[in-house]
């Protein structure tokens, strides 16, 4: 659920991209912080799933929020799922207008339904960590709870979807911390952002989730619905009516830089 997003990008110094690539090689640090808002830019830790080893080729830890298609084009994401009710529906709008979305699911839930995560990979969409909890306010706790948040999920995520590589990693709220985006990065998934909230979480009509999305997206390309954490039927007629709208304003589809 969006509520807030700090961008705390930029390009992390040689010391840390060091240490990056020290992880990398599979020497992990385990320093445990008392207060993740002072999270230092160290050696990120395992988490209590070992999960895949981490990606050979480096990513970068800043919060993307460019497509990798060239023009006119949009990044589609859906959280806090998967849900039984929503994702097949937000699957079929999807599938009516040949649209690809990055999907940020929340671990136990794709623990829960394996099915939905496997459906969502074999439609040719991509995968998201959106933690275990969907704290809000993981940026103010220790580095060791960002670390089992953060990879106990993706682990559960990869597992449900038969091995599918996650390739994001999306804070709730926006709560990055420096180590958190380190860390993701060292586990091959880009910290990933958004530049318009449809808040459709707030429970407003369809017709207020369209406007908000139609005037924010001179912001940037990437947007945030939601297939889970609620009733998200206002997401799927919105979705309906937005994806052809933004077809016929000349916009394409395509997924968050890496």
């Amino acid at each position: 659920m969006a509520r807030r997003f700090g961008i705390q990008g930029g390009i992390i110094g040689a010391a840390a991209a060091a240490v990056v690539s020290f992880v990398v090689a599979g020497a992990l640090a385990f320093t445990p912080s008392g207060d993740g808002s002072q999270a230092r830019a160290d050696a990120p830790e395992t988490g209590q799933q070992a999960g895949r080893t981490p990606a050979a080729a480096k990513i970068d830890p800043s919060i993307v929020h460019a497509s990798d298609r060239p023009g006119r084009s949009l990044n589609i994401t859906i959280d806090d799922g998967p849900d039984p009710v929503w994702t097949p529906k937000a699957l079929a709008v999807l599938k009516k207008y040949d649209v690809k979305a990055v999907f940020c699911m929340i671990g136990p839930q794709a623990r829960a339904h394996p099915e939905l995560v496997k459906k969502v990979v074999a439609a040719g969409h991509k995968l998201c960590d959106h933690t275990m909890d969907h704290n809000t306010a993981m940026d103010h706790r220790s580095q060791s709870y960002q670390s089992q948040q953060i990879l106990d999920a993706r682990k559960m995520i990869e597992d449900a979807s038969g091995g599918a590589e996650v390739e994001y990693y999306r804070a709730p709220g926006g709560a990055f911390t420096p180590y958190s985006r380190q860390l993701a990065a060292a586990h091959g998934m880009r910290p990933l952002g958004w530049n318009v909230d449809s808040k459709d979480f707030e429970g407003g009509s369809v017709a207020t989730i369209e406007a908000t999305v139609r005037g924010e997206l001179s912001n940037g390309p990437t947007v945030l619905f939601h297939d889970g954490g609620g009733n998200r039927a206002r997401t799927v007629a919105a979705l309906e009516e937005l994806l052809p709208w933004m077809q016929q304003q000349g916009y394409g589809f395509g997924f968050p830089q890496r």
